[in-house]
């Protein structure tokens, strides 16, 4: 009997290690508590519209229960600087992230199935428009989730709420059981990192207007986004000024009247110029239109 009795106890025993080891992290899968956010940011006006990518309709919306598995991708350089889908600069060292439909900004968790690290990203952008793929990373995201030489990788991502106004990335965990690799990636402080600079006010329209942009052949698979198109050259120069260096004014003959479209590229592929369209549309130009390709 007592033999009976002890035996029950070290069982018990074992079981309360074992959940007291996930409450600490140690199972891949808990959930972690998500951040509070007393101050969220608005929902960028205009990026919750319907949009088109090669024939395909997306349609972003609000899903509380966003929980997805698939393949994760990242991007750096290319990028770096130039605005996102809500209007904020792209920071390849910070913790953000594209997504095709959720909200933006927004947060999400994200796990990596293979090494079970985890971190909470801020999404600011739209993208991947690659079949399998849920979600792209900034190369600071894909460092903290070890996807940085592999470039894509399976992980899980979940959707945990509205952004704050500033920030929200937040590495939250690695797994003890898959040690961090070396991913060649040049080391830089544990310190917070920067998540995105705020893109700058437009610059007011001044005269005289200076000389439109000189036009040039683009490849012929390239993508452009059309701001607008403007019976009035100085309008169109002042639309173009505002929209930067990218942007340059095309003459466009319709109906026996000449418009003056203007046009920001090109860009080598859809999703480069869909993340440029809800740039322009974060701008104040709700009817962007993607053209070409």
């Amino acid at each position: 009997m007592w033999a009976r009795i002890l035996r029950a106890a070290m069982v018990a025993a074992a079981f309360s290690t074992l959940a007291a080891c996930a409450s600490l992290g140690g199972g891949r899968e808990a959930p972690l508590k998500p951040p509070v956010v007393t101050d969220p940011a608005p929902i960028v006006s205009g990026t919750m519209r319907p949009y088109q990518i090669r024939g395909r309709w997306y349609h972003p919306k609000e899903q509380p229960n966003y929980d997805e598995v698939g393949q994760a991708s990242w991007y750096g350089s290319y990028h770096h600087g130039r605005s996102t889908s809500t209007g904020e600069r792209f920071d390849m060292n910070g913790l953000t992230a594209a997504h095709k439909t959720l909200p933006l900004p927004s947060l999400v968790e994200v796990t990596n199935r293979a090494n079970g690290r985890r971190v909470i990203l801020r999404v600011n952008d739209r993208g991947p428009f690659v079949d399998g793929r849920i979600i792209d990373l900034s190369r600071g995201a894909a460092e903290e989730l070890g996807l940085l030489n592999q470039g894509v990788g399976e992980v899980r991502v979940r959707y945990v709420g509205r952004a704050p106004r500033q920030g929200g990335g937040t590495p939250m965990q690695r797994a003890e059981a898959a040690p961090a690799r070396n991913d060649a990636a040049p080391s830089r402080d544990a310190g917070p990192r920067p998540y995105y600079e705020v893109a700058p006010a437009p610059a007011p329209a001044q005269a005289p207007a200076p000389q439109p942009v000189q036009s040039y052949a683009a490849p012929a698979a390239a993508y452009w986004v059309q701001a607008g198109a403007y019976s009035d050259r100085r309008g169109a120069d002042r639309v173009a000024r505002r929209l930067g260096d990218r942007a340059s004014i095309q003459n466009l003959d319709r109906d026996g009247r000449t418009l003056f479209r203007v046009v920001v590229g090109p860009w080598p592929d859809a999703t480069a110029a869909e993340r440029a369209r809800q740039a322009v549309i974060a701008r104040g130009f709700s009817d962007a239109l993607l053209i070409g390709g």
